[in-house]
């Protein structure tokens, strides 16, 4: 029998190359990443729900583990002491407030075009948009002061005086016709209208120029430096998973979401998809007008936003002026991106 240099038998080698001639051959190991989202498993998630569940990710190579989020999670810690790999970021503050921190990440793509943040109101006749709530209450959280308040500030001369405190509790606004009080276009005004039984007026700021991105994929600067394919395969099959789970068949994605928040209900998060489809959150404004037609820009940012937003911001005093807004992200990635349509 011949004995070849490496030690190995030569039909050793043989049956490992017929083997691969038959495709029995083990299968390249799947890459390992952890995707850390901000808040427990919701529709606000499900493109990444629904990558997971068609698996997208593993035809991408990954082997990737949804971390749920929380009242306790901190993504910015998180990817700052390296515990994941990617991280969801909610609003183009939170990048942005990792480069003030010095966290080592950036965003790289940005699921959601328009901000689900709204002010919501009863039915009445003197609020009919933003501009109608110059001077009234408005009930809002402590975090929101230095937030989206800041851009109501700049944008529609709104004052401090004018904040209540909001606790997430929806009876002060059940009870108070006058009220007003933020949320998520997705959440707050179906559960006023359906355990409330007040039909709001509901004023989704993204469509009064809010220039905020959310569900945005942040990840880690090494690897974004030293495995730009790792990156490039989970911003692939994301967006392929909103496409889908958005302009598709939601169904895998949204058992995902049952299992793993068990306190999430399917008429919630069906009423959170057709929001998130009617509004167009999803698409770039360019695609807009017909979905059933979208060219391919989704997880799209640009730096021109960007800008927008940072300069709105630092001229009120929430980052210095000379911070370098650059770094809150990247578009290398969406930009080489390959844009597919949308299913049907």
């Amino acid at each position: 029998m011949v004995q070849l240099a490496t030690g190995l038998k030569a039909p050793f080698i043989w049956a490992c190359a017929l083997l691969v001639l038959l495709g029995l051959a083990p299968a390249r190991a799947l890459e390992p990443v952890t995707f850390a989202t901000d808040w427990k498993a919701q529709a606000e998630q499900g493109g990444f729900y629904q990558a997971k569940a068609l698996g997208l990710y593993k035809r991408a190579g990954l082997d990737v583990t949804l971390r749920g989020g929380g009242p306790g999670v901190n993504i910015a810690q998180l990817l700052g002491a390296g515990a994941i790999d990617f991280g969801m970021g909610s609003n183009s503050f939170i990048p942005l407030n990792m480069v003030r921190a010095g966290v080592p990440a950036k965003a790289v793509m940005a699921a959601f075009q328009k901000d689900p943040q709204v002010l919501i109101t009863h039915p009445r006749a003197d609020v009919q948009s933003l501009a109608d709530m110059k001077g009234k209450p408005v009930m809002i959280a402590d975090a929101s002061a230095s937030a989206f308040w800041i851009w109501l500030k700049a944008k529609y001369d709104f004052s401090d005086r004018q904040i209540r405190k909001y606790t997430f509790n929806l009876a002060p606004f059940l009870v108070d016709e006058k009220a007003i009080q933020q949320g998520y276009v997705t959440s707050e005004p179906y559960t006023i209208e359906t355990r409330g039984g007040v039909r709001p007026q509901v004023f989704l700021l993204s469509d009064y120029g809010y220039p905020s991105y959310a569900a945005m994929v942040l990840a880690q600067n090494r690897m974004i430096e030293q495995q730009p394919e790792i990156v490039q395969a989970f911003v692939n099959a994301s967006i392929e998973g909103w496409r889908s789970y958005i302009y598709g068949d939601p169904t895998p994605g949204n058992q995902l979401i049952l299992q793993a928040n068990p306190d999430m209900t399917q008429d919630v998060i069906d009423q959170a998809i057709e929001q998130i489809r009617e509004r167009g959150m999803v698409l770039a404004p360019d695609t807009q007008a017909d979905p059933g037609k979208v060219s391919g820009r989704m997880g799209t940012m640009n730096e021109a936003r960007w800008q927008s937003f940072f300069t709105t911001m630092s001229e009120n005093g929430v980052y210095p002026k000379d911070l370098d807004w650059r770094a809150a992200f990247t578009t290398r990635f969406i930009d080489s991106h390959p844009p597919t349509g949308a299913p049907q």
